[in-house]
């Protein structure tokens, strides 16, 4: 079975792991999916993530993360740019998420950066997803 979108799969499969308190989730790797896990990671919305080499594309695997009761710390995931309509922003057009308590993730020239970045170094790009 091929994939057409694997961004939103990976999206789908952590929202769906967190919904059913997995500990972890395995995804097919990527160097984007890498990148985006770093993104996730680096802001707090997952524990970490492991990249595991195998004789094919390698393993993705995302050990989630849950606050207070067993509450996932992503309580909302959305991609934004989708391959039927790719969705671009300037610098200074890049809207906060949820008032700054949450992150748009950009595809852009330097790499995948967070709303964040991509305003301090004025820089746009691809809006590829929005956590919060």
């Amino acid at each position: 079975m091929t994939i057409t979108d694997p961004i939103a799969d990976m999206l789908t499969r952590i929202r769906n792991a967190g919904k059913a308190k997995f500990s972890s989730v395995d995804i097919p790797g990527s160097k984007i999916k890498v990148d985006l896990a770093r993104v996730l990671k680096n802001e707090g919305f997952i524990k970490n993530y492991k990249f595991i080499k195998d004789d094919k594309q390698g393993i993705l695997r995302i050990y989630l993360k849950y606050v207070q009761g067993r509450t996932h710390a992503i309580f909302g995931i959305e991609r934004v740019s989708k391959p039927s309509r790719r969705v671009y922003s300037k610098a200074k057009d890049i809207q906060p998420v949820y008032n700054h308590l949450g992150v748009s993730v950009l595809s852009t020239s330097r790499g995948i950066l967070t709303d964040g970045q991509a305003r301090k170094d004025n820089i746009g790009g691809e809006v590829l997803c929005k956590i919060w």
